[in-house]
């Protein structure tokens, strides 16, 4: 019987090792799930769902093939944010040369929305055909009736075709029409609207994108278009399976991507990052009082020393989470990329704080939810770039 008892205790024991239970976010370090792996879901977009959080990402794989889609899009599930689950591949590669979402094609960024009206959840995400690098500028849309998946892959394609901007004016168009692109290669800072027009017949590239669902259901695709240099935000259809022609430039010229868009307050917050490729570089605040106009570049973010403000504490901004239960209380999610083996890629996740009535970022080696219990919103004078 002590024999039994013992053994017992000892399979208990190592049951209980087996499995880290986590209490504390600590950005940057190794992350593992309920398996003892490394959570793969880089470039994550997340969804809450009947009291549990879902934590979509890319698979990434090791060495120089790390940014080609070899698995697919990984989910993940969390009651409490600190400890996730793995449910497996929820939108998986497809073994057919013949398939757009063929394996080593390039997949990024899923985001995941689920519409209260049809019941079914709707994943978009940017594609990049097999061996197009990022010429291809696509955003896919899949399916399914479960949040985990499996995901119908629907189709992908460039968005808007033969549709102008809603704030792109005649006058803008005709300026546009006029332009030599060796001209403005010589000052990339102003195209001048070069790219909208060159992409009007095919439609606008998407490249860097994520979703945003406000109060009244209404969804929104907002995504970095026109190589790289300007936002397009578009409202969604009703199902959230395409997107109306409603849509607008935003901070033109202004080479944002990897937009993380939240709303507090009635105001619409974007942190965004600029150009530099896998390296990282100083995010981005912008506001608005309506996603479909007004928005306003404020400055960096990050409250930190130069280096953490320049490379946004070594990170890329991916998504800015709501913590449900909690009021205004937001995480910002971003991804330490490790350009040389991308599966080793860390996460940042760091409490947004309030100044002046705007979001900054500080830097924390650990930190857990308790921290919202105590927010003051800090008063210091806050720097803004004209």
């Amino acid at each position: 019987m002590r024999k039994i008892f013992l053994i017992y205790i000892w399979f208990f024991s190592a049951t209980m090792m087996a499995q880290t239970i986590n209490d504390q976010f600590k950005p940057g370090k190794l992350w593992l799930d309920n398996k003892e792996i490394y959570i793969n879901a880089h470039g994550g977009g997340f969804l809450f769902h009947k009291d549990t959080y879902y934590w979509f990402g890319e698979h990434k794989g090791s060495g120089k093939m790390g940014d080609k889609a070899m698995v697919g899009f990984h989910v993940y599930s969390s009651k409490d944010l600190y400890n996730w689950k793995d449910e497996g591949i929820a939108l998986k590669v497809i073994e057919d040369e013949k398939s757009m979402l063929q394996k080593e094609c390039i997949l990024e960024r899923p985001r995941v929305i689920y519409n209260k009206k049809t019941k079914k959840f709707v994943m978009w995400f940017h594609h990049e055909l097999k061996d197009q690098a990022y010429k291809s500028a696509l955003t896919g849309v899949a399916v399914s009736d479960n949040v985990i998946g499996p995901y119908k892959y629907i189709n992908s394609s460039r968005i808007h075709p033969k549709v102008w901007a809603k704030n792109f004016t005649k006058k803008q168009q005709q300026r546009a029409a006029q332009v030599d692109e060796n001209d403005f290669l010589k000052k990339p800072e102003e195209t001048h609207g070069f790219y909208m027009y060159r992409d009007f017949e095919k439609g606008q590239m998407s490249r860097d994108m994520t979703l945003f669902v406000d109060d009244d259901q209404q969804a929104y695709h907002i995504t970095s278009s026109e190589e790289s240099q300007t936002i397009l935000i578009s409202k969604m259809s009703e199902d959230y399976l395409s997107l109306t022609n409603e849509y607008i430039r935003v901070l033109p010229d202004g080479r944002n991507e990897a937009p993380a868009i939240f709303k507090m307050g009635g105001k619409y917050y974007m942190i965004s990052s600029t150009l530099t490729g896998w390296k990282s570089n100083p995010a981005r605040l912008s506001v608005s009082d309506n996603m479909m106009s007004g928005w306003k570049f404020i400055g960096n973010p990050c409250r930190g020393t130069d280096v953490e403000n320049e490379s946004t504490f070594n990170s890329q901004s991916t998504y800015v989470l709501p913590v449900i239960g909690k009021k205004d209380a937001f995480i910002y999610i971003g991804d330490s990329w490790n350009s040389i083996n991308l599966i080793d890629s860390r996460y940042i996740w760091l409490p947004i704080q309030f100044q002046d009535g705007l979001p900054i970022i500080k830097w924390y080696n650990s930190w857990n939810l308790d921290f919202f219990k105590n927010q003051i919103e800090v008063k210091n004078p806050i720097i803004i770039k004209k």
